[in-house]
């Protein structure tokens, strides 16, 4: 199975073109940024930073995003080229780019509703725009203290410090350093806004399945996840938060979210006699054989599933925030088709994507930041993430990498011959280790 995706391009001077389903109806009703930014006067922050995957743009750009993606990991050539194959079998371009375009225009015209008028700029990490490229166009309007917010919702390495490690990886690529601070909204799987989609759809395909005749004994729902490194699961989450072990805290925020998810399923189905079964399965993994992933995939269990008598499976892919490749081909196609040869009735639940209530509740995270939003509300049985990451968070296995965004940030340039006072300015934290290291940029 595949590889992730997200992208499109950030006009800084201009109006934010609307891009994507609905986009001819508001187009002309977007607000030029430069007239956005001027009413950001006493915020902390002068520019949200929407921070995306990446994906392809067109057939050629394939093979070269997904080296992009997998530079440094040793994955084959063949690989690359079995993965691609997905892509050309949808026109060589990730359906993300739409996607995540319409969640920045969406993101906007709701921070302008509430009166937050901060533009919303956009910088991926594995294709144009780039972060740097962003990131340099924001210094050179005069943006200097930006708020990302990126697309995926979970605590690992993957998933929140490597974008952590690509905004600093930014600073030195533009040479921002010392001129621009770049923190960061923590993760959001417990937003009601992120999980009541998912609520909502599952209601929807069960009394789907109902109406087919299917019993509510024969259905279970399986939600998925992207698989990672047993590893990098285990060390996700911080020691200071005491959630890194045995699957982390990525294992446990995903089981935390499908438990939430299906008390909501099971309090709108009171009418319904009989409890809907449930796991939490993985998907898309990638890398050497001979590396232990987390498991169970969802191949596997879907042919469980039928051994054991079930009769359809509802897919929720809940580590997800839209329909990209991953979902498109993963589920809707190579899950899809499993299903069907096993006899399997299969519903795929859509990922929260532009749904107005995924959407408020991102404003929500940033209106909260700037002092303008209520107290997080705890609604998945977790505390909230801190602000700032915790120290030691999601470590990089590989060895320690620059950061921004952490508690002890500044131990990860520890090394790289970065002055103490500029880190400082771009509002580094934590105090550098002794001893060398190469820079990374």
């Amino acid at each position: 199975m595949t590889a992730p995706c997200s992208d499109t391009t950030t006009n800084l001077d201009g109006p934010t073109a609307g891009v994507g389903a609905g986009a001819d109806d508001t187009a002309a009703t977007r607000v030029p940024i430069d007239d956005i930014a001027a009413g950001a006067v006493g915020y902390p922050y002068d520019a949200i930073l929407l921070a995306g995957f990446g994906g392809p743009e067109g057939p050629d750009d394939v093979l070269p995003f997904l080296r992009n993606v997998t530079r440094g990991r040793g994955v084959p050539e063949d690989r690359l080229t079995e993965v691609a194959r997905h892509y050309q079998v949808l026109g060589g371009v990730s359906p993300i780019n739409e996607q995540t375009a319409a969640l920045r225009d969406e993101l906007q015209d709701e921070l302008i509703d509430r009166g937050i008028r901060l533009p919303v700029l956009w910088g991926n990490r594995n294709w144009k725009p780039y972060l740097a490229d962003t990131v340099a166009a924001a210094r050179d309007s005069g943006r200097t203290r930006l708020l990302a917010l990126t697309t995926s919702a979970y605590s690992s390495y993957s998933s929140c410090r490597q974008y952590r490690e690509d905004f600093a990886a930014a600073l030195l690529d533009s040479r921002s350093l010392g001129g621009i601070t770049i923190d960061k909204i923590r993760p959001y799987f417990d937003q009601p806004g992120f999980i009541e989609p998912f609520v909502d759809a599952a209601v929807d395909a069960v009394r789907s399945a109902l109406a087919a005749r299917i019993g509510i004994e024969d259905v279970e729902v399986v939600f998925t996840t992207h698989s990672i490194p047993a590893a990098m699961a285990d060390s996700s989450g911080s020691p200071e938060l005491s959630d890194s072990g045995d699957g982390g805290a990525y294992v446990a925020q995903h089981l935390a979210a499908c438990r939430t998810v299906m008390d909501g399923v099971a309090e709108q189905l009171r009418d319904v006699p009989g409890e809907v079964r449930w796991q939490l399965a993985y998907q898309s993994r990638s890398g050497s054989p001979q590396t232990p992933w987390l498991e169970p995939d969802i191949a596997e269990v879907l042919r469980l599933a039928a051994a054991d008598g079930h009769r359809a499976v509802i897919v929720a892919p809940i580590g997800f925030v839209s329909d990209h490749v991953e979902v498109i081909w993963d589920l809707d196609t190579e899950a899809a088709e499993i299903a069907g040869d096993l006899g399997l009735g299969f519903w795929r639940l859509p990922t929260p994507g532009t749904d107005p209530r995924f959407v408020a509740g991102l404003a929500d995270l940033i209106a909260e930041r700037l002092g303008r939003g209520l107290q997080h509300s705890q609604i998945v049985g977790l505390p909230p993430r801190p602000d700032f990451c915790a120290a030691q968070c999601c470590p990089n296995l590989r060895g320690p990498k620059p950061t921004t965004a952490g508690q002890d940030s500044a131990a990860d340039w520890s090394g790289t011959g970065a002055a103490v006072e500029l880190l400082a300015a771009s509002g580094i934290r934590g105090e550098a280790r002794s001893g060398p290291r190469d820079a990374t940029r």
